[in-house]
C-alpha cells in the first residue's frame, strides 16, 4: 500500500462527488424564484466569473491542501513526514483540475438558469431579485470548483507510486502556507490506516522464554527454640543384668539349702534345755 493510500483524508476527499448532484439541485432552486433579466447572458457569465473563474485563479496559484476539508484541517504543526512529503508532489494535475472544474461549471449554469422555470413551484425563494439569486449561487459555484479540484487531486494522489516520493523534500510550515490553501479550523487528527513498519518475520521472532520461578523461602525458627530430641532405642541388657531362668522341671527335686553351722533348729532348743 502506498503512502497516499494510507492516508484517511485522501480517501475522504473523494466523497465530495456524492455531494455534487446536490449542489446542483441547489443551484437550479436559487435560480427557479427569479424571472430572467433583459440580458440574461450577460448575468450568466457574470455570476460563473465570480462564483467558478475567480476561485479556479486562485486555486491554480495556490493549489487546495488535500488535508483540508474545507471546514476542518490537520494542523500544520502536527504533520507527519509522509503527509509533507505527499505536498511537494508535482501540483500540475491540481492545477488543471482547477481549471478544468472552472470551464466546466460555464456550460453546467447555462443549462440549469435557462430551465430553472421549471422548478418555479418548489422555489425556496419566490419571487426573488434577480441580482440576489445570481449572488447566492456564487458561493455554490466556488464550493463545486474546490470539490472538483480535490476529487481529481485525490484520484492523482492515489496512483502515484512510493518511489516517485523517495527523491522528495517534505515541506516546511512557511512552504505549505505559501504553496497550499489551507482552509478550515485546524482540529483534524486521524491516525494511518496502516502500520508504516512492516511487521517482523517469523522465523526472527526468538520464543518468549518463561521466567524461572524461585522456591519460597523456609520460615526461620524463633530464637530460643531447641530443636527436639530424637527418640533413641534403650540399650540391650547384659547377660549379668538378665535374672537367672527358673528351673525346668525335669524329674529332679530341687535340693534343700545347706545348712549353715551353728545355727540350730529353734524347735529343737526346750528338748535340749530339759535333758
Amino acid at each position: 500500500m502506498t503512502a497516499a493510500r494510507r492516508e484517511p483524508l485522501i480517501w475522504l476527499q473523494l466523497v465530495g462527488l456524492a455531494a455534487l448532484p446536490l449542489e446542483l439541485l441547489l443551484l437550479l432552486l436559487l435560480l427557479a424564484g427569479s424571472d430572467p433579466g433583459g440580458l440574461p447572458a450577460l448575468e450568466r457569465l457574470l455570476a460563473w466569473a465570480i462564483g467558478a473563474l475567480a476561485p479556479a485563479v486562485l486555486l491554480w496559484r495556490r493549489p487546495a491542501d488535500p488535508f483540508s476539508l474545507l471546514l476542518v484541517q490537520v494542523p500544520l504543526r502536527a504533520r507527519s513526514t509522509a503527509q509533507r512529503t505527499l505536498l511537494a508532489a508535482p501540483t500540475l494535475a491540481a492545477r488543471l483540475a482547477g481549471v478544468m472544474a472552472g470551464a466546466v461549471l460555464l456550460p453546467v449554469l447555462w443549462w440549469i438558469d435557462a430551465r430553472a422555470a421549471l422548478a418555479g413551484p418548489v422555489a425556496p425563494l419566490a419571487d426573488a431579485n434577480r441580482m440576489l439569486a445570481l449572488l447566492l449561487t456564487t458561493p455554490v459555484l466556488a464550493l463545486m470548483v474546490w470539490q472538483l479540484q480535490q476529487v481529481l487531486q485525490a484520484a492523482a494522489l492515489l496512483y502515484l507510486p512510493d518511489e516517485g516520493l523517495r527523491g522528495l523534500t517534505p515541506l516546511t510550515q512557511e512552504q505549505i502556507e505559501q504553496q497550499r490553501l489551507s482552509l478550515g479550523l485546524p482540529l483534524l487528527l486521524l491516525e494511518p490506516l496502516l502500520n508504516n513498519a512492516p511487521p517482523a518475520p517469523l522465523e526472527d521472532r526468538s520464543p518468549i522464554e518463561p521466567a524461572a520461578v524461585e522456591d519460597p523461602p523456609e520460615p526461620a525458627e524463633p530464637a530460643g527454640q531447641a530443636e527436639p530430641a530424637q527418640a533413641t532405642e534403650p540399650p540391650e541388657p547384659t547377660e549379668a543384668e538378665c535374672p537367672a531362668p527358673a528351673a525346668e522341671s525335669t524329674g529332679a527335686h530341687p535340693q534343700p539349702p545347706a545348712e549353715i553351722p551353728g545355727e540350730s533348729d529353734p524347735a529343737d532348743e526346750p528338748g535340749q534345755a530339759e535333758t
